[in-house]
């Protein structure tokens, strides 16, 4: 088992940069943004805390990246960015999403409050739910789970029918587990970074 910790120092490095655009950001930020960046360079901060690696299998050790820090992020032309027009995130679900209507209406409760915070300054709308048959998605049984899978690709297809004109991106949710192509065994979630959707599974 490997713990991995980032000193002060490095997060600052990672995080805080010169160049004058970000300068200009940083600068503009409120008292409660300012304490939350100077929260996250403490060691006993729970935003940027120890990783454990329990085995050669956890990602971080069997597929190794190059590292990335906030300007390179920042100046990555790829990049997507919010206009003034295009500022929501839609939460799409497919499927029911617990036992219960309450159960599915708390986990959406819960997952729109988490992406107002992620994504501080964008608006998160939910659009109406719809059961899988809607997405006319292919789909299979997993020869070793058993379990009934829904093909990634055309989940996303459908999200592309349903996104509204004034989203930034819009984000299918479903409790359903996704494959990407027949030789794969299943796929944590899937996005289009040029069409702005996403689909994710239980397994996020």
């Amino acid at each position: 088992m490997q713990i991995i910790r980032h000193s002060e120092q490095t997060l600052k490095t990672a995080l805080i940069s010169k160049n004058p655009v970000l300068v200009s950001q940083y600068e503009k930020l409120d008292a409660g943004e300012q304490r939350l960046m100077n929260e996250a360079f403490q060691p006993a901060s729970d935003l940027f805390g120890p990783i454990t690696l329990h085995s050669p299998s956890d990602w971080i050790t069997s597929h190794p990246e190059a590292p990335q820090d906030f300007e390179q992020f920042f100046s990555d032309p790829y990049r997507k960015t919010p206009s003034p027009n295009k500022r929501s995130i839609y939460i799409q679900s497919i499927g029911s999403l617990g036992n219960t209507r309450i159960i599915s209406e708390e986990y959406i409760k819960w997952l729109t409050g988490y992406c107002k915070a992620y994504f501080y300054g964008l608006r998160v709308k939910l659009l109406e739910p719809v059961p899988v048959s809607v997405t006319r998605c292919s789909f299979r049984v997993n020869e070793n789970t058993h379990n009934l899978q829904i093909h990634a690709g055309d989940i996303l297809k459908f999200l592309k029918k349903k996104k509204p004109e004034d989203a930034f991106c819009v984000v299918g949710i479903t409790m359903i587990d996704l494959y990407p192509r027949d030789s794969w065994n299943f796929v944590f979630g899937q996005a289009s970074l040029t069409d702005g959707k996403v689909d994710s599974s239980k397994r996020f």
